[in-house]
């Protein structure tokens, strides 16, 4: 896998995907009608089943110096679903790149889901 890395007077800093998918994940759970996460497919969910992962729902591929981001989640029904996944996309975005210091490139969301959390609906 490979590593964002930054050089500077003082040596290297090399940064993992997971690392920033880390950073992403605690961003969009904090988004405006993101209730969780999602699986991207019926393997990633058997094992997350097996060893709970906190970056569950973020692929986070690096190619040189550009980051992109995938995200999957599951959205809270009844709220406006372009509003969601712009609201969860700029808060990854500014979350990661403010703390690598590092342009992100693609921001995908997938909606993968919706969850009625109330039974008024």
């Amino acid at each position: 896998m490979p590593m964002t890395t930054e050089t500077n007077p003082l040596g290297r800093i090399e940064v993992s995907p997971n690392a920033i998918a880390t950073v992403a994940s605690q961003a969009v759970l904090q988004s405006y009608g993101v209730v969780g996460m999602a699986s991207k497919n019926f393997v990633d969910s058997l094992a997350n089943k097996i060893a709970h992962d906190p970056r569950h729902g973020v692929e986070v591929i690096v190619n040189g110096d550009e980051i992109e981001i995938n995200l999957y989640i599951i959205v809270e029904y009844g709220t406006r679903l372009t509003s969601v996944a712009n609201s969860a996309a700029s808060a990854v975005r500014f979350n990661v790149e403010k703390a690598l210091g590092l342009p992100v490139g693609e921001i995908n969301v997938h909606i993968q889901g919706l969850r009625v959390s109330s039974p008024d609906c």
